[in-house]
């Protein structure tokens, strides 16, 4: 099993990551995701780690890396992370985890930060084991027209 760091030329794995995620967060929206639409994603302020056990992608992350326009020191927002059902609760979170906490480290990230929804319990405990501090915000959400 290894953790690896996709890069512009791992479309197929994103892929197939994007696949898990859809699987894991059970998301039916109609998807026409083709691997053409990934490299100009694949760059590099957009981190993404797979979790592989024979080829196979087993969990995932995605990240971005934030410019602070304040200080200038780095903010990393964790987007998706997920580990197949048949997988989790062995560990494999954590390690996809620790994994950005330790880039967040090597580039001075100031803080790395997730959200997740009040009612999704099995994320908040996550976050909470892993030792995440928890903070009380309100999202709010735009749907641009035509």
């Amino acid at each position: 099993m290894e953790i690896k760091q996709l890069g512009k030329h791992d479309t197929l794995l994103f892929q197939k990551l994007i696949e898990l995620f859809r699987e894991v967060f059970e998301d039916n929206q109609p998807w026409i995701g083709q691997q053409e639409q990934y490299t100009p994603l694949l760059r590099s302020d957009f981190i993404v780690y797979v979790i592989l056990d024979g080829g196979q992608v087993l969990g995932g992350l995605t990240a971005y890396e934030l410019a602070d326009y304040y200080s200038g020191i780095p903010e990393i927002f964790i987007y998706d992370i997920a580990i197949k059902s048949e997988h989790q609760r062995k560990g494999l979170g954590e390690m996809l985890l620790e994994k950005i906490l330790k880039y967040g480290r090597s580039i001075g990230a100031r803080e790395i930060f997730v959200m997740a929804h009040a009612e999704d319990q099995h994320a908040l405990d996550f976050y909470k084991k892993t030792g995440g501090e928890s903070e009380t915000v309100i999202s709010f959400t735009y749907k641009p027209t035509k």
